[in-house]
């Protein structure tokens, strides 16, 4: 089997999370500059056995389209263009970052650790892979 990847797309920085190559766990894999994400996903896919590549979904509460869904679009866009062996699906990552913080705080992480955005974007992505997984059991 291959590798999950998620994504948690953001204007200045990106989280990644990444399945075992069986599929089982999900953990954080990095937080790189949104600048330099394609680099490293292409660097990642060449080096790795990715099955799929999965990124949030932007949504307002009331599932309304954020104002970063366009740039997710438009990221996608490229993406099934530079790496157009990895399918790509979209999943609603609606309430990831505040789930991100209160897994953190479970974690016991002190305040300080819990400002680190760049954490939060990593298991912001983590979340919508595991709650990918949970939703799609036939993909996996």
């Amino acid at each position: 089997m291959a590798r999950i990847l998620s994504i948690d797309y953001g204007r200045k920085r990106t989280g990644l999370a990444v399945t075992d190559p069986l599929q089982i766990i999900a953990g954080g894999l990095a937080t790189v500059p949104t600048s330099g994400l394609m680099a490293f996903l292409k660097e990642y896919v060449s080096r790795e056995s990715v099955e799929r590549i999965v990124i949030g979904e932007p949504r307002q509460p009331d599932g309304r389209p954020s104002e970063n869904l366009e740039r997710v679009r438009q990221f996608v866009a490229r993406l099934r263009k530079e790496i157009p062996q990895v399918p790509v699906d979209y999943y609603d990552e609606r309430f990831t970052s505040v789930l991100a913080h209160k897994a953190m705080i479970d974690g016991g992480l002190g305040r300080k650790a819990r400002q680190n955005k760049e954490l939060v974007d990593e298991i912001s992505a983590t979340i919508i892979l595991q709650d990918y997984m949970r939703a799609n059991p036939h993909k996996s």
